[in-house]
């Protein structure tokens, strides 16, 4: 179970925003337009918007269910099984991170919330509320978590019936959106005066449609490379999102999607990912004896325990791709919440093998690697999943703040066998937002002009040949093994 507080975000994100204009000291009448982009959680308001608590704290400024609670994972198991046609666009099984199951949750569990319940939103679409007072929903949002069919421009009334939500389909959807439109639309009038005078901007500055947070790091990366169908869009962070557009619909059994127009208009895209890559890092170290002494080095060196690992392993290999040898014979999959993709199993479980009785830093570092290595094996497998159902890719591009070492770089590389490539942008996912801000505000004709000339190619990661290739391999054999092992078990 994991809530958080809108108010709370919203305030965040006020105070985010007046600091970055007092910062830079840029005029409010010199900003063109405003996107935003968030995790894809659960918003619950009751009437004139005060929040409603969703959890038996019973306390109304938790109202966002995050999208990592698997509270509802028996519902999104009852939904699975019905087998209803609308599922295939999620790749087949539908998740409990997903929106649906966690309104159904809602609904048997907290029934007085529900029909209390003025909006259900998407955090993203909650944003952009109360930016503007607009109720428009993202196709991003709806159609990637909320079963949204963008393709026909529709809900499909017979699944939340099915799935026993049929209240919502007899409202005409009017709690969770009638007016669903393409991510960087302009929404209402721009800013109201209230939000502008609350974000130190000025009042009806165009503010765009967003994005779910992991598909605003696809949109500030992989217009840089060219043809964006033959990128995937990878955003490391607490989890990971895997982002593939293509032109005609690929059903990956296990990859969320074929979702239409959800990241690239008038595209189709397949989602898939990890549920705990950043935090399955942190869970991983947390659990060995040196990471108290280790974690106050790095403290001490203004560094995170991750970044300071990294910097501490590059020193002991001639070459970033040697740093696998130090984690031999160690071996991590690292499903410590589920596995997202390729097998939409939220029941899968961490396996670590080879573990010995060292109590040094050095011993942190292999664990550190191995973990990462796991990783890297978990993006191959979606990676050749998709490529044998009509979802090919030539090169991964990395965003997030996992992901901004030169070591996890190259270890994602050599792992998958696929070039990663890095943008300009320290951050590729607020770069997204801004794309969307910019198109909204007319600065570019559409979202593909938009993302050609504000994102650049920056750093390349070839992945190694020879024998690191061929223990890379070993190695990702080894996970699929300890992965059928742990299914039988």
């Amino acid at each position: 179970i994991v809530e958080q507080s809108s108010a709370e975000i919203w305030a965040a994100v006020c105070a985010a925003t007046r600091a970055a204009m007092a910062q830079s000291g840029v005029a409010a009448s010199n900003i063109a337009g405003i996107g935003f982009d968030a995790t894809c959680s659960l918003v619950v308001l009751g009437a004139d918007g005060a929040p409603l608590p969703v959890g038996p704290s019973e306390d109304a400024n938790r109202n966002i269910i995050v999208w990592m609670d698997h509270r509802a994972l028996d519902q999104a198991e009852r939904i699975n099984a019905t087998g209803h046609s609308v599922l295939k666009y999620v790749g087949g099984v539908i998740s409990p991170e997903m929106e649906t199951p966690k309104l159904l949750w809602l609904a048997e569990n907290r029934p007085q919330v529900f029909e209390a319940a003025w909006q259900f939103f998407d955090l993203t679409d909650f944003l952009t509320w109360k930016a503007t007072d607009s109720l428009a929903r993202s196709t991003c949002t709806v159609t990637c978590k909320w079963t949204y069919l963008a393709h026909e421009n529709r809900w499909d009334e017979t699944y939340f019936r099915e799935v026993g939500l049929g209240i919502l389909a007899e409202e005409g959807f009017k709690r969770i959106g009638q007016d669903v439109v393409a991510p960087g639309v302009a929404l209402g009038r721009g800013l109201t005066e209230k939000a502008a005078a609350e974000l130190g901007l000025a009042a009806g500055t165009p503010v765009g449609a967003g994005l779910i947070d992991a598909h605003a790091g696809g949109i500030g990366t992989v217009g840089a490379a060219g043809d964006p169908t033959e990128c995937m869009g990878y955003v490391f962070g607490t989890s990971s999102c895997t982002m593939t557009t293509t032109q005609e619909p690929a059903f990956v059994p296990g990859v969320w999607g074929p979702y239409y127009s959800a990241m690239m208009p008038d595209a189709w895209l397949n989602e898939g990912g990890q549920s705990a890559t950043g935090a399955a890092i942190a869970q991983l170290l947390s659990m060995h004896p040196a990471a108290l002494e280790a974690n106050e080095i790095a403290k001490a060196e203004n560094k995170s325990l991750p970044v300071w690992l990294a910097d501490i392993a590059a020193t002991k290999a001639t070459h970033l791709s040697e740093v696998v040898r130090l984690a031999e014979g160690l071996h991590v999959v690292p499903e410590f919440l589920g596995n997202r993709a390729p097998f939409a199993d939220p029941h899968a479980r961490a396996v670590i093998a080879g573990l010995g009785m060292d109590r040094d830093i050095d011993s942190l570092i292999a664990l550190y690697i191995a973990g990462l290595c796991g990783i890297g094996y978990g993006l191959r497998q979606i990676i050749e999943t998709q490529a044998v159902n009509g979802a090919p890719i030539k090169r991964i591009m990395i965003s997030g703040g996992a992901g901004q070492q030169d070591l996890v770089r190259q270890l994602l590389a050599d792992a998958t066998g696929v070039p990663v490539i890095a943008t300009c942008a320290e951050e590729p996912v607020l770069l997204g937002s801004a794309i969307l801000g910019a198109v909204a505000a007319g600065k570019f004709a559409d979202m593909p002009s938009a993302m050609a000339k504000m994102s650049a190619l920056k750093d390349r990661y070839i992945p190694v040949i020879g024998d690191i290739q061929n223990a890379h391999n070993a190695r990702f054999a080894a996970f699929q093994r300890l992965q059928d092992v742990a299914r039988a078990l």
